[in-house]
Formats: C-alpha cells, structure tokens, sequence
C-alpha cells in the first residue's frame, strides 16, 4: 500500500494464526551490570534486566501484549523530492530522443 501525501490511512487488522512465530529485530546492550533489550524503531519498547536472557524475554512479553491490544500493519510511502521521480520516465520516447540529442552534441564537440 503505498499513500500520497496527506491521504489517510486506512484501518484493517491483521489476523495472526495463534502460535505462529514472527521475528523483530532487538537490539541488546550491556551497560553497567544490565542488559537492555529495545525493538529497533520504536522507542517505547525497551526493557532493562539483570541478565540478557530476563532482558530478552521481558521485551517478548511486553511486545506480545503491544500486539495483542493494538493492530500490527506495514506501511508503505511514496519518496518524496527527487528520489520520487526515479524510473517515472524511463519509457519516455521524447526523453529518449533529448538525450540522444545531447548525447550527439557532447560528442560532436569532442
């Protein structure tokens, strides 16, 4: 799904069959005698334990309970600025001859 600027987005739940793994990336830390568990891109979720292992699965369960109350979704965005216009011409007959045009006069004054 990919949304224009400004265009809002739409609402639907994603059914998730019970028991069935899913894997997030987490990032874990030792800092000071503790470890620290975070799921990379949401800040909110971080847990800081004794050991890697209470760290680890603390964030699990906290996750677990995250995606229990809430929706889990994947969002797509256009590129803005230059980089959205990649590709946009790239079967552009015209635009094929304008730089055919350009390339024979760079050559010529060689």
């Amino acid at each position: 799904m990919t949304l224009a600027a400004g265009e809002a987005v739409p609402s639907f739940k994603l059914t998730i069959e019970p028991n069935a793994p899913m894997t997030f990336p987490v990032l874990v830390e030792s800092t000071g005698g503790q470890f620290s568990a975070s799921l990379v891109g949401s800040s909110d979720l971080r847990c800081v334990r004794p050991s890697r292992e209470e760290a680890l699965a603390a964030l699990q369960s906290e996750l677990a309970l995250k995606i229990k109350a809430g929706e889990l979704v994947n969002l797509d965005l256009r590129a803005v600025g230059v980089s959205g216009l990649a590709g946009r011409f790239a079967s552009d007959p015209t635009l094929r001859e304008i730089r055919e045009q350009i390339y024979r006069e760079r050559d010529a004054d060689q």
